[in-house]
């Protein structure tokens, strides 16, 4: 049987609609170690280009400073001593160190020492008779 054209054009439509629905509903992959040391790199460059741009506004500023106090000093204006700043730290250049790997659990040291995992700590006495609950009076 032979559908007429306006019903397979309607079900393509349909179609065609519902699809970025059911791909909008899936997860993300994973991240990969490639796709999260870029973007370690990246937010440490982010981090240092902030760095530069402090360096560059607090050279700015002082240049500002500095030919202020020498046209007031010129013009005869009483000039006020400098308030203390620190220097301008300059960031140098950008250079980054990816972090170090991270130990898996048992590699980090984070159980029970090796004598108690051999041989756990355990009685046939249940635990109600070894700890009794108090009881109210």
């Amino acid at each position: 049987m032979k559908l007429p054209l306006n019903l397979s054009c309607a079900s393509l439509l349909v179609l065609a609609l519902a699809a970025p629905a059911a791909w909008a509903k899936l997860a993300p992959p994973p991240a990969t170690p490639e796709a999260k040391a870029k973007a370690a790199e990246a937010a440490a460059k982010t981090a240092w280009s902030g760095k530069v741009d402090a360096y560059k506004l607090c050279q700015a500023q002082d240049r500002v400073a500095a030919k202020y106090r020498a046209s007031a000093t010129a013009a005869g204006k009483p000039v006020p001593p400098a308030p203390a700043t620190p220097p301008c730290a300059d960031p140098g250049p950008f250079v980054f160190t990816p972090p170090a790997e991270a130990k898996p659990i048992e590699a980090a040291g984070a159980h029970s020492p090796a004598t108690t995992a051999a041989s756990p700590p355990s009685t046939t006495q249940p635990a109600a008779a070894a700890n009794p609950t108090p009881k109210a009076q």
